[in-house]
């Protein structure tokens, strides 16, 4: 088995056990820097957009489609941990949320297409993450900008070790003690994500660095993309 496998096995397992706390961490706001923060930031970030229609890519326990839902769009959530998907179901009953895998969304979704997918601190692999957004052009409709991307932002986020790619160990600090091992995830620099988006027919609109005020540095990287469709294709968005 590869390295990057193995890894990617571990954050399936990480998030199998850890589900149920993570759902109470969530709806008991617990975490301190989404409170203050980030889930604002990618709320406001997709309404800006205008969508109709959303993909939420990683939905976990529902509260991103929940909370556009209120404001009239209508939301997908995909998520790879059944437990997650059933509690966003128990949240929402007649919303759709379904379990998938990432390299699975095509044959899940093929028939679908969203103005927006939002993948909000859901990339933390290698390989699944280049995978899901080359899938992810087949399901979005060509406009302005359909993917709106949130993850740690780089020059906060690695620490004391080298600014560059690479697979680090999780950690759940500040969460509790209800909590087993954290998933690892695929560090990438602003450089390589610019790179990777490129890579798979992605084109960078916007970044934006939600400031998180009581420690003057930005809580998260907030990615705006659009789809650029094949050379000569009539339906190019210029």
């Amino acid at each position: 088995m590869s390295a990057d496998r193995d890894r990617e096995e571990q954050i399936q397992m990480a998030w199998r056990h850890n589900a149920a706390p993570w759902v109470q961490a969530v709806r008991n706001h617990t975490i301190e820097s989404r409170v203050r923060v980030t889930d604002a930031a990618i709320v406001d970030t997709v309404l800006g957009d205008q969508p109709q229609t959303v993909l939420d890519v990683g939905c976990g326990e529902g509260w991103l489609c929940r909370a556009l839902q209120a404001h009239g769009i209508a939301t997908l959530g995909i998520d790879m941990e059944p437990a997650l998907v059933a509690a966003a179901k128990a949240a929402a009953p007649g919303h759709d949320y379904r379990t998938t895998e990432y390299r699975h969304i095509t044959t899940a979704l093929g028939h679908h297409r969203f103005d927006l997918a939002v993948c909000n601190f859901s990339l933390l692999g290698d390989q699944s993450v280049a995978q899901l957004l080359e899938a992810l052009g087949s399901l979005v409709t060509l406009g302005n900008r359909n993917l709106i991307i949130q993850t740690l932002h780089p020059h906060s986020a690695f620490g004391s070790s080298a600014y560059k790619d690479g697979w680090r160990a999780g950690s759940w600090q500040g969460l509790g003690k209800r909590f087993g091992e954290a998933a690892p995830w695929y560090f990438r620099t602003l450089g390589s994500w610019v790179a990777l988006l490129h890579t798979h027919r992605w084109s960078i609109h916007q970044l934006h660095e939600p400031l998180d005020e009581t420690t003057g540095r930005p809580a998260s990287l907030i990615i705006h993309a659009r789809r650029q469709a094949p050379a000569g294709d009539p339906t190019e968005v210029k």
